[in-house]
């Protein structure tokens, strides 16, 4: 115990009396929330852009598109399925709800589906444009639970209900949330965890190659402990960069996550140990460090920009959409979304259990090329 705590320690400050790693490890996830924040004051007090994909026929699709187009906050359009994703990349619209076929008969059942938004700028948008859309989706809905299978009942009430009208007063008062945690805050901290546990793995292969390594294997150190210190150490640094992170932007930006931080910790946490396996397949799997460089910017950055940390995974071809779905970071961000949208931790162990696997796994082939060297002493 005493040569891990000598080793972790030695570790730490052989990496931060380096200041470009104080900066890569706290800044980049802080340049995130800039940029977000830079990026949603271009939408205050501005009418938020909606384009509108019907691809169903229904009465009731009908009607939610006139919903929409009735409402003076939002200025609506009619696109076709291609011009979908070249506009919101070129920022023409800052979302599209897209109705699938099959929805008007959803509503009649009272069990809504077939329509979802997709939009580059995040829950600040979506969340925005839920907040209308889907009350008035769930109310038409409700008559629907309430007709009980009987079409013409529903058609009666539901008349009745577009018939009857009603005085509304607006009053605009000042927006207390205009700063909500999006894909550019998250994207940029899993961004920073992947290289943070990069370039601390690298360390391995780095001490390997001027003899350190070597030297200390003649102590009473073994190679286990060696590797097993700068895997606590990956995984210290990570906690630090999550727990700095979510401080700052909850405390210092005033963004608002939308969930309890501890569940926002849990998840990130879990990608962390999944970001410190995959530094270290490069690690095990190159012979020097600039092998191991090579590899973590083959596998980091594509693995990245895939899995929709900038942007949704809506806007991407279909291929790149399925790739994405075995990649952590996507299932980091779904579960994060969806924890956003009212669902239960408890609700979500499957995502939490394909996090966990995805660490497993990785560490798994960690493990496998050590045995498959026959000596952890040769770990590169």
């Amino acid at each position: 115990m005493k040569e891990m705590l000598w080793l972790i320690k030695n570790t730490l400050y052989v990496t931060f009396k380096k200041k470009k790693n104080i900066i890569l490890f706290l800044c980049l996830p802080l340049l995130g929330i800039f940029i977000s924040l830079m990026a949603g004051q271009d939408h205050n007090g501005t009418s938020v852009k909606v384009g509108i994909v019907n691809h169903d026929s229904g009465q009731i699709a009908a009607d939610t598109k006139g919903f929409l187009l009735g409402l003076d906050n939002m200025k609506v359009m009619s696109i076709n399925q291609s011009e979908m994703k070249s506009k919101l990349a070129a920022g023409e619209l800052d979302c599209v709800i897209t109705i699938d076929e099959g929805f008007t008969e959803s509503v009649y059942e009272g069990k809504p589906d077939h329509i979802k938004i997709s939009s580059i700028k995040g829950a600040e948008i979506t969340g925005f444009v839920k907040s209308y859309l889907y009350h008035y989706i769930n109310h038409i809905a409700a008559i629907g639970n309430a007709a009980k299978g009987d079409s013409k009942a529903f058609q009666k009430m539901y008349q009745h209900d577009q018939a009857d009208t009603f005085k509304v007063n607006i009053h605009k008062v000042e927006d207390k949330h205009q700063n909500e945690m999006n894909y550019l805050m998250i994207g940029f901290l899993l961004m920073a965890m992947l290289y943070s546990a990069g370039s601390l793995s690298e360390i391995l292969i780095k001490e390997k190659e001027n003899r350190t390594y070597f030297r200390l294997l003649t102590t009473p150190i073994t190679a286990k402990q060696y590797v097993l210190s700068n895997i606590v150490v990956c995984m210290l640094v990570v906690t630090f960069q999550i727990f700095f992170t979510t401080m700052m932007m909850k405390h210092v930006f005033h963004v608002e996550p939308g969930i309890p931080l501890w569940q926002m910790a849990v998840i990130l946490m879990l990608f962390g140990l999944s970001a410190i396996g995959l530094s270290l397949i490069t690690v095990v799997f190159a012979n020097n460090s600039k092998t191991v460089g090579a590899m973590q910017n083959l596998i980091f950055t594509p693995t990245i920009l895939l899995s929709g940390c900038y942007w949704p995974v809506e806007v991407m071809p279909t291929f790149a959409q399925k790739i994405a779905n075995f990649l952590p970071q996507r299932w980091v961000l779904e579960t994060l979304e969806q924890l956003q949208e009212g669902q239960q931790l408890q609700h979500l162990y499957l995502n939490l259990l394909i996090l966990l696997a995805f660490a497993i796994a990785f560490f798994l082939i960690v493990v496998y090329k050590f045995n498959h060297n026959n000596n952890v002493r040769n770990f590169g």
